[in-house]
């Protein structure tokens, strides 16, 4: 669990730098924060292409893939309901909930508590060792599909904010492309795996994603296309072959095969771009004194609502705790929501979105507290993940004994 501890050590960093380095650097933040976006993107991708690569598709059961993504897609919309309702029915103003104009930005700013981090998640799952476990297995699916949820949601959420726009009918052009190359191409493509080609295809992937975005805001700077690097990372790691006949997790994927991610130096690499990633997620939170206004609540009460919304939002994961109970125990199934708690890159991109679009006040100073809190617990998410674990091998140990 050190890894863990230090990723979390890493993690609050960047968050007290979020806080603090804005001011220091003054009128030079704005390059800056251009920097940590774009770095925090190719971390991003990186991670993502290696989940993609470790992803296994059953083909052959397009079913059991149809009732994960409704797993996920549930698991995802309750912490969205849930903190929207919160922020209309609490934090709005007094009968405020029957106004569609009360409910758009809530609507939007509240799906940040919807998808989970893929890219924290699977780095401090693996950093305490239970990258081999059906929960990580089952997180890993869980938490990709959320993640795609939200992106293909903040669509329409779009729209509500700003209208029909054709920006959005190539966003998902675009999207259905990938997920059709993905089909289509599974472990086709013979590329390398190794770390200097996978930085190179992360830093392409951020490079045209960037490209496009910064081009189509000359064309219209309300609603520029966004393509998020999440989707077509992962698309790419789930192209990409592995060698003939080996298995990613046995020792036949290290010995011989020197294109796999397996070998020491390349999960140093891989350690080294996830720490550096949770700075960058940390350093991704927008400024909480630039949020909060003078008329505001204070930041007592603020706390309070902090502590309500997280609760909520976590609460709304549980979802998956009632589904699989033919595939795992119920600690498993535990493990697997309390392993879904932890927010980030995808959330925070949803406050920041929310940002450009007019949206603040003491709804968004929550959004991002709660988000900031979600972040600094993750290690302690992660160690009840482990405990519960620890506890049910041990009885599942005594139980086989018993048997024999």
């Amino acid at each position: 669990m050190s890894r863990v501890l230090l990723y979390s050590m890493l993690l609050v960093a960047g968050l007290v730098g979020s806080q603090v380095v804005p001011t220091l650097l003054g009128d030079l933040w704005p390059s800056a924060s251009l920097v940590v976006r774009l770095g925090t993107m190719a971390a991003l991708a990186f991670i993502m292409i290696h989940v993609g690569y470790e992803f296994e598709v059953d083909r052959a059961r397009p079913r059991a893939l149809a009732y994960d993504y409704g797993v996920a897609a549930t698991a995802a919309a309750f912490p969205w309901i849930f903190v929207s309702a919160y922020f209309v029915l609490v934090l709005g103003p007094d009968g405020s909930w029957g106004s569609l104009e009360a409910w758009k930005p809530a609507l939007l700013a509240g799906r940040f508590a919807a998808p989970t981090s893929a890219g924290v998640l699977f780095s401090m799952l693996a950093a305490a060792g239970l990258s081999a476990t059906w929960v990580f297995r089952k997180a890993r699916v869980l938490a990709i599909f959320d993640d795609l949820d939200t992106v293909l949601l903040m669509i329409p959420l779009k729209m509500l904010i700003v209208g029909m726009r054709w920006q959005m009918g190539i966003i998902v052009a675009v999207m259905a492309v990938q997920l059709w190359l993905a089909w289509k191409m599974y472990r086709r493509l013979s590329w390398s795996i190794r770390w200097p080609a996978v930085l190179t295809y992360s830093l392409v992937i951020v490079a045209v994603s960037e490209a496009i975005y910064q081009g189509s805001k000359l064309v219209d700077d309300v609603v520029p296309i966004h393509i998020e690097v999440l989707l077509p990372a992962f698309v790419l790691g789930c192209m990409l072959a592995r060698p003939t006949g080996a298995d990613p997790h046995g020792d036949d994927a290290r010995e011989g095969h020197q294109e796999g991610p397996e070998d020491e130096g390349e999960q140093r690499v891989s350690t080294i771009v996830s720490a550096v990633f949770m700075v960058l997620v940390g350093l991704s939170m927008p400024a909480l004194s630039s949020l909060m206004s003078g008329s505001g609540p204070g930041w007592g009460e603020v706390a309070l609502h902090v502590l309500l919304v997280t609760c909520l939002a976590n609460l709304g994961k549980m979802f998956p705790f009632f589904v699989y109970r033919d595939e795992a125990t119920w600690r498993e199934r535990l493990a697997v929501c309390i392993g879904m708690w932890p927010r980030g890159e995808v959330g925070a991109g949803v406050l920041i979105l929310s940002l450009g679009y007019g949206i603040g006040g003491p709804m968004i100073v929550v959004a991002a507290l709660s988000l900031a809190l979600n972040l600094v617990l993750t290690g302690a998410f992660i160690a009840v993940v482990k405990k519960l674990l620890g506890t049910s091998a041990a009885s599942a140990a005594v139980t086989s004994d018993e048997a024999l």
